[in-house]
């Protein structure tokens, strides 16, 4: 049929203009069902938050159209003139947002998250079989620092590279820097990872250059959970000891989700004879990047972070950032005072880690109850633990709530909603078989748990409906 300019059947411009809602009512739906559960219900995962509208709306402009593999002013494709000054203005927020100077520093906004951040450094400064030391997974670290158990090689960094994680003290939940100071003369890593998935204190940054130096080790700071909190200036930067930092762009700095790499520039060291070892950083990881690692970069996400970027300078969100660790203080004060064990006594940043064991539950337990009550948090090991599948703790986070209006007065609403969800997995536990299917078989066929739930949930959705959330409003 020939194409029509009334917006009939052929007519492929007024086809491809449809609302979502007109064009995909089921998708449409799904999408308006998660926004309302979002909406209603109090977002505790400490790796979440809310992007601003503004961000949001690169993210569904035609900036998703191009492909624009390469680097600026050097891609493989035409057409590229506006992509490239989208992606130099990203490049340059992400300095001044850190207070860095090019001359010193290099910066790759390509990586689609940090997970492919980290893969290509490790790709293109340690290279294969090459040795890492990361902070172990059941102590607070992160898939992508070389976690693997006796048996199985879990992530990717486990399998390309050989790694030897560090610990945490049992007893205090900090990290031993004595027994990783020890441990990296007998493993001569080539690269020392300081960054953290679930570790509620500041990190000592000259410490571990320090440890690094020991053995001509590069330090790679992984801050993906406190880069917003950096970026306010809050928290020890680790821009001062660090040769390369990652991160992603969507937790704490409240982006879009992508990933972002610095890497150093210039003299790295002077040798015994005076010459000068310069860092060879930039381009390898540029080609870890692209061609090594990815096809073309997502352009209209790294206009959300530039636009995140921008926001990252102004007055209010240095208010918002120190509101994050002042709600966060509150919640952990509340759950300490209702007989919880906070790994580390506390909390620097933005979150806790509450172990249950002495509580006769575990957080795959609680994480169920808490989801059924609209109460978003993830189950998680802590020092000591032996399964990731049924791990003794819950990681609570306080940035998503905290876009969202929520005040230490609120979050002490939010402590009292989670002691409430966990008493009554507790209750329900009592009776059930052993296995995690038993309890979920109660939880889905008993009449008075279910009515116990029911009545927990209208509650908790009741408080939180009151609470503004950012991004678009016509869903």
């Amino acid at each position: 049929m020939a194409a029509t300019t009334n917006g009939g059947t052929g007519d492929q411009t007024f086809w491809l203009q449809q609302d979502i809602s007109v064009d995909d009512p089921e998708m449409y739906d799904l999408v308006r069902q998660e926004k309302m559960r979002q909406l209603k219900g109090l977002e505790l995962i400490a790796s979440e938050n809310f992007a601003s509208k503004a961000a949001l709306q690169c993210l569904g402009s035609c900036l998703n159209n191009k492909y624009s593999e390469g680097m600026v002013g050097a891609r493989y494709y035409g057409g590229n003139e506006f992509i490239d000054k989208i992606e130099t203005l990203c490049i340059q927020r992400a300095l001044q947002v850190y207070g860095l100077k090019s001359e010193d520093w290099a910066v790759n906004v390509q990586p689609l998250s940090g997970s492919p951040a980290n893969f290509a450094v490790y790709t293109a400064i340690v290279e294969p079989h090459g040795r890492i030391m990361g902070l172990d997974l059941p102590d607070g670290g992160h898939l992508t620092h070389g976690f693997q158990t006796q048996t199985r090689k879990i992530s990717a960094t486990s399998i390309f590279f050989e790694s030897m994680p560090y610990k945490v003290d049992p007893v205090s939940g900090l990290i031993d820097y004595d027994e990783l100071q020890r441990n990296v003369k007998l493993f001569l890593p080539k690269l020392i990872i300081a960054g953290v998935s679930c570790y509620s204190r500041n990190l000592d940054y000259k410490r571990f250059r320090e440890i690094a130096d020991s053995v001509g080790a590069y330090l790679m700071a992984d801050m993906a959970h406190i880069s917003g909190l950096v970026a306010a200036g809050l928290i020890p930067s680790p821009f001062e000891y660090c040769d390369i930092v990652t991160s992603t762009t969507h937790k704490t700095l409240r982006g879009v989700r992508s990933g972002i790499i610095f890497s150093r520039r210039g003299v790295r060291k002077i040798l015994k004879n005076g010459d000068k070892q310069m860092y060879n950083l930039e381009k390898p990881i540029n080609d870890a990047v692209f061609p090594g690692l990815q096809g073309g970069p997502h352009n209209h996400a790294i206009a959300g972070v530039a636009v995140a970027l921008k926001q990252a300078l102004t007055p209010e969100y240095k208010e918002y950032q120190q509101q994050v660790i002042k709600n966060c203080q509150a919640m952990s004060k509340v759950m300490v005072e209702r007989g919880y064990k906070v790994v580390t006594g506390g909390s620097d940043n933005h979150l806790i880690l509450i172990d249950l064991r002495s509580k006769g539950i575990d957080g795959a337990r609680a994480e169920k109850v808490l989801e059924d009550i609209s109460i978003a948090v993830n189950k998680n090991t802590c020092p000591g633990d032996k399964s990731a599948l049924k791990p003794s703790g819950l990681r609570l986070g306080a940035p998503a709530l905290t876009s969202r209006n929520f005040t230490e007065k609120d979050f002490e609403q939010v402590a009292d909603f989670i002691d409430r969800g966990v008493l009554l997995a507790i209750e329900i536990q009592e009776g059930c078989g052993p296995l995690l299917k038993d309890f979920k078989a109660k939880l889905s066929t008993d009449e008075g748990t279910k009515a116990k739930i029911a009545a927990l949930r209208e509650q908790v959705e009741k408080f939180a409906i009151d609470f503004p959330m950012p991004g678009f409003d016509d869903w």
